[in-house]
């Protein structure tokens, strides 16, 4: 079944076509005059590879027509509306295990992730019954089969990237991210504990912000960025994946912000250690 997405790239593909075609050359002299593969060419012009902005501003000067870099930058940008809404009932309409494999496929290709989480304990930390009332949860609000076996498994595998030394993580949490408790006591417990141990590991990062810290910035939401090339957010609906220089630049300038509210290190393994300690007295 063809996607809005797939028909979106198609249509930029056979407007390069066009383009090529108008300027009188063949496929293997635009590639030529390109520096490309000939492959690349017709990958594009079919719709099979998505091109980059860069891609396109070097076609429209290669076939002599600056004059339609905007244009073809336009049917990008609707393209990239395609892929970028992606709704929670179209990717767990199987369960959780798909989006899993999703996970763990975009952190093998990461070198750096960066994250800010609210309300609970980032994916990559989670330990597995902490992830089993998490995925649970989830399927039931969302009314989806209950495969968390399978997505507690998946969760686990992406958690290897931890102890990789050619991937570095840095994280923020929101104190309240220590206190919300989707779990029961010792549940929780058990999750507090192994967040202090990876606190003070090498590669990552982990910054907590007090509830008491004065922010540049107040978070809206929490998001993932992806080296520099991809930005997810989440909604109560949908998924967004942002991959514009703009839009990452922004949720960059969003980190870096509410990095400087942060705690590091021993004040932040006290912090979690605060928050540890006010389950015992439960």
């Amino acid at each position: 079944m063809t996607t809005d997405f797939q028909t979106a790239r198609e249509a930029l593909g056979a407007r390069l076509r066009e383009l090529r075609a108008e300027a009188a050359l063949e496929g293997k002299a635009l590639a030529a005059a390109l520096g490309w593969q000939t492959s690349k060419v017709s990958r594009l012009q079919n719709g099979k590879q998505t091109p980059s902005r860069e891609d396109l501003t070097a076609w429209a000067r290669a076939v002599s027509r600056p004059d339609v870099e905007a244009e073809l930058h336009g049917l990008l940008a609707t393209l990239d509306m395609k892929q970028r809404h992606r709704t929670w009932r179209r990717q767990l309409a199987g369960g959780h295990r798909g989006r899993q494999e999703i996970a763990v496929r975009q952190t093998e290709a990461t070198k750096l992730i960066r994250g800010l989480e609210i309300s609970r304990v980032p994916g990559l930390f989670q330990t597995p019954e902490y992830a089993r009332h998490i995925f649970d949860a989830n399927a039931a609000f969302r009314q989806i089969p209950p495969t968390t076996d399978a997505a507690v498994e998946k969760r686990m595998r992406r958690q290897e990237a931890l102890y990789n030394p050619g991937k570095s993580f840095r994280f923020i949490l929101c104190e309240a991210a220590l206190y919300h408790r989707p779990c029961p006591v010792d549940v929780m417990a058990e999750q507090l504990d192994r967040l202090y141990g990876l606190a003070g590991q090498r590669r990552i990062e982990l910054g907590i912000i007090p509830f008491s810290a004065q922010l540049r910035r107040t978070p809206a939401h929490a998001f993932w960025i992806y080296d520099r090339r991809l930005v997810i957010v989440e909604t109560i609906s949908e998924e967004l994946w942002l991959t514009g220089d703009e839009d990452v630049e922004l949720y960059e300038r969003a980190f870096d912000w509410l990095a400087e509210s942060a705690e590091y290190g021993a004040p932040a393994r006290r912090l979690i250690g605060r928050a540890r300690a006010s389950l015992d007295l439960a």
